[in-house]
């Protein structure tokens, strides 16, 4: 461009050239004009051809709460729905501090170098104050995070663990589709998160620690009862002796318990994630109970009772959403709490209150 201040005319005046404007950071990023949306066809083909941008794009529509995104998520997850399904879905929970993190970073990378395509789906944690998350996953995952056959997406749980749960179900499917073979869902490792990734893998692996305590601590009918394997991390060095004694008492309590569903008794193992110790043993014994549950059709009936669970999840979760964002009942709640905290109305009276007001809004039969 040429600029008329330059002009010998005008003395004392002078207009430099501009920065030139430096490439971008990913030459193959084709940039979209703004305010263009892609279609739900777009978004199938991208997902289909294992475009990662797409694939991280639908997912964020997935998360969203907005009942445009949620239209347009779940018309996409439809047709992605019949190239899903065959992904080996792996739970992995622990205590914090177990190492998860970077078990995944050090299993991902065994299943990396057999050929596979790994996806990482991380429930992360979000403060029940700020209702922040940190979402800090791909730093513990070194490896993994530079590995252009793995996917790594953390999610916050936004203090509603079943929304999130429900939201990495349909995230799986999106994946799987997307061409990856395994997926993994990690939990927060506290509390109720464990039941829900269990409803949606086929193994679900429990990481323990020794020497951190009583051992028995670690032993937790409801957890254990769930786990398909438990695995000792971080048995190297000194800590190899109270990794085999936590293995011993491990494997004494599982034969406490009744035989699982499937027929298959989980197995302890112990390993160490840092060094890269044992990892061959753990995914013999993950392959080994896959091949078990195909064999006695438990594989593809567990699958269909989740389906069938999720279905239920989502039914109560639009229920929820629903009475909670009826204006008439927003306004309702505030005065019912109002009453509850002055003890004029006690709290099931309140509640019963608002139920019967929403049902009769919308022309429920009162129970």
């Amino acid at each position: 461009m040429k600029h008329p201040e330059n002009d010998p005319k005008y003395v004392g005046i002078s207009v430099n050239k501009g920065v030139a404007q430096p490439p971008t950071v990913n030459p193959y990023l084709k940039r979209r004009p703004k305010g263009v949306k892609r279609t739900v066809d777009e978004y199938v083909e991208g997902i289909l051809s294992g475009d990662r941008v797409i694939l991280s794009q639908a997912v964020t529509l997935v998360e969203s709460s907005l009942p445009s995104h949620f239209e347009k998520a779940q018309a996409i997850i439809e047709k992605c729905l019949p190239h899903a399904g065959n992904s080996i879905r792996v739970g992995i929970t622990g205590v914090p501090g177990a190492g998860k993190s970077t078990s995944i970073d050090t299993f991902g990378m065994h299943l990396l170098e057999k050929g596979h395509q790994l996806a990482v789906l991380a429930i992360d944690p979000s403060s029940e104050l700020s209702k922040g998350s940190i979402l800090g996953d791909k730093t513990r995952m070194e490896r993994l995070s530079n590995e252009p056959n793995a996917f790594i997406r953390p999610s916050p749980s936004a203090g509603s663990l079943g929304g999130v749960a429900r939201k990495t179900r349909e995230t799986i499917v999106l994946c799987e589709a997307a061409g990856f073979d395994y997926v993994f869902v990690e939990t927060v490792g506290v509390g109720q998160s464990e039941t829900a990734v269990h409803s949606m893998v086929d193994f679900f692996l429990l990481i323990q620690l020794a020497g951190t305590g009583d051992e028995l601590q670690g032993i937790k009918r409801g957890i254990m009862e769930m786990a398909d394997g438990i695995v000792i991390n971080k048995a190297d060095g000194d800590n190899i002796p109270k990794a085999k004694m936590a293995q011993r008492h491990y494997s004494n309590a599982l034969h406490l318990f009744p035989l699982p569903e499937s027929g298959w008794s989980p197995e302890v193992l112990t390993y160490s994630g840092y060094y890269g110790l044992g990892i061959v043993e753990v995914w013999d014994m993950v392959h080994r109970y896959i091949d078990f549950v195909k064999q006695n059709g438990y594989f593809t009936r567990k699958r269909k009772e989740q389906s069938k669970y999720w279905m239920f999840e989502t039914i109560n979760e639009r229920l929820r959403g629903s009475f909670y964002n009826d204006p008439e009942i927003a306004r309702l709640l505030v005065q019912l709490e109002e009453e509850v905290l002055q003890s004029r109305k006690s709290s099931f009276v309140a509640a019963r209150e608002a139920l019967d007001t929403y049902f009769a809004r919308h022309s429920f039969p009162k129970k």
